[in-house]
């Protein structure tokens, strides 16, 4: 069962006849397959795209392996261009791209630890860039990400 968070997302998008689309590293499709628990799921849900692998990110995507030697593939600048690219592949109101580190044997540095995930958003001509760092399981990390992503979407909404 997807959280409060989510669930409320979800009937925000739905009342506002809004689409959304994922581009999904480290989440490996979990933040789709959340909000495809929802109600009418079918009437704002477009899809979503695993890029877990750099190779997808380059070869389905379109990431300039330039970019990603220089920052990394789990990165604020590799993430921003997930969305934009995802926003060319899958017509949706709003374009969701995550990557980060939710276990050892990716490019974690001390600045940048296990549990930091990355999380841009693209709504309507908006584009936020979220950084957080969480603490658990993998799982819990997924899950955290999931929930912020919506919290933003939520937030960025209200705003508008």
């Amino acid at each position: 069962m997807p959280s409060k968070l989510i669930l409320d997302c979800g009937k925000m998008l739905k009342d506002r006849g809004l689409s959304i689309a994922f581009a999904e590293s480290a989440t490996a499709g979990r933040l789709a397959s959340e909000f495809s628990l929802c109600a009418d799921s079918g009437g704002m849900l477009k899809g979503g795209l695993v890029c877990y692998d750099v190779c997808v990110k380059e070869n389905v995507l379109g990431i300039d392996p330039g970019l990603i030697r220089q920052f990394t593939p789990e990165s604020e600048e590799v993430t921003r261009e997930l969305a934009f690219r995802l926003r060319d592949l899958i017509s949706s109101d709003i374009q969701v791209a995550v990557t980060g580190l939710t276990t050892l044997g990716g490019s974690e540095t001390p600045q940048k630890p296990v549990g930091t995930m990355f999380i841009h958003i693209l709504i309507e001509g908006r584009s936020i860039a979220v950084r957080n760092v969480f603490e658990g399981s993998p799982e819990q990390i997924v899950l955290l990400t999931a929930d912020l992503a919506a919290k933003t979407i939520m937030n960025e909404l209200e705003a508008m």
